[in-house]
């Protein structure tokens, strides 16, 4: 129980020091774009007819602390988003950043999960029926579906499911609410309606995830199921699905498991273009907008940041658990 303990204080310092890397490297790519948050913001308010000059520059730099060391400036920004979950203003907007994501990052985190839970629900009974059956259309048929799976992008996907409903059905299937529900509270009616767009970026999201994991789980499903401690199994009397889920689906989810967290990151990455197409007003396009349009960097590295620490939570929690249900992992914990 102590080398357990000391397994998941360990973890949970690396994860720490992972998410303070991340932040100082995001900081420092904000950093690194040209022109100060100051100088974007003037000049954008420069295209709007406002006259500005330099003195206008520097005056803002100072209200804004951009005038200090950048160590400095790293540490109350790292200090705010870990102690007070606050990330400044917007650069361009001038809006606070919390306020503009509000409940836009949940959405997305919620759609991503949403995405990468349904991909695992299909891909593992899948894969293991894929690996362990003799059927050669069976076999074939799943092969073929989880190839299209990795060939077909999530966009082109999208594109042709919008086409076909707005062909045969009149409805392009685009937003994450009904007109009338897009400002309001809220509540289960908002939330049902939600639940009744969400559902088609979820299904996208989770296009490509399931066939990589459904590849995944039957090749080391096969791995597993020609080694000799299943053979030895089937001669001591073991056999069909307490066979599979005893000894080698049980030994080759683990490798599974410890995925989760690169998949989720995998589904954010396809987000934002997802997004784009489906005209969708979630994290994702706050994304794609702040890095491709405005070059807000504050905005985008607040996105960026919250999405790293949602990953390395699941990294943290997976370890957890791998530990908890791997014999193998916790042998070695023991010792």
């Amino acid at each position: 129980m102590i080398q357990f303990a000391q397994f998941a204080l360990t973890r949970a310092f690396m994860a720490i020091v992972t998410l303070l890397t991340v932040s100082l490297i995001v900081f420092t790519l904000m950093e690194l774009v040209p022109g100060t948050c100051a100088e974007r913001y003037l000049a954008f308010k420069n295209t709007q007819g406002s006259q500005i000059t330099i003195a206008d520059i520097k005056a803002e730099e100072r209200r804004l602390g951009l005038d200090r060391p950048f160590l400095e400036r790293w540490g109350k920004w790292v200090f705010n988003a870990f102690f007070r979950g606050e990330f400044g203003d917007s650069c361009i907007l001038r809006v606070n950043i919390n306020q503009l994501l509000a409940d836009k990052f949940w959405i997305s985190l919620g759609m991503c999960m949403a995405a990468l839970i349904l991909s695992y629900l299909i891909a593992v009974p899948v894969g293991i029926i894929a690996a362990s059956s003799n059927n050669a259309v069976t076999n074939n048929i799943l092969r073929f579906v989880s190839y299209l799976g990795l060939a077909l992008p999530n966009f082109l996907l999208a594109l042709i499911i919008m086409l076909i409903a707005t062909v045969y059905f009149g409805s392009s299937l685009t937003g994450l609410y009904s007109k009338e529900f897009r400002d309001a509270a809220w509540g289960w009616p908002k939330f049902w309606d939600f639940m009744s767009h969400a559902w088609l970026p979820i299904f996208i999201l989770g296009w490509s995830a399931t066939a990589f994991a459904l590849q995944t789980v039957r090749a080391l499903m096969l791995d597993e199921i020609g080694k000799l401690y299943v053979t030895a199994a089937r001669a001591r009397g073991v056999s069909g699905s307490r066979l599979l889920w005893r000894y080698p689906a049980k030994h080759s989810l683990g490798p599974v498991i410890n995925s989760l967290g690169f998949d989720l990151n995998r589904i954010f990455n396809e987000l934002p273009i997802v997004a784009l197409i489906m005209t969708l007003t979630e994290a994702g396009a706050l994304l794609f907008e702040s890095l491709a349009r405005s070059n807000d960097q504050q905005l985008a590295g607040a996105i960026i940041f919250l999405l790293t620490a949602s990953i390395v939570a699941l990294n943290f929690v997976t370890d957890i658990l791998l530990a908890l249900i791997d014999p193998r992992v916790r042998k070695g914990l023991m010792g």
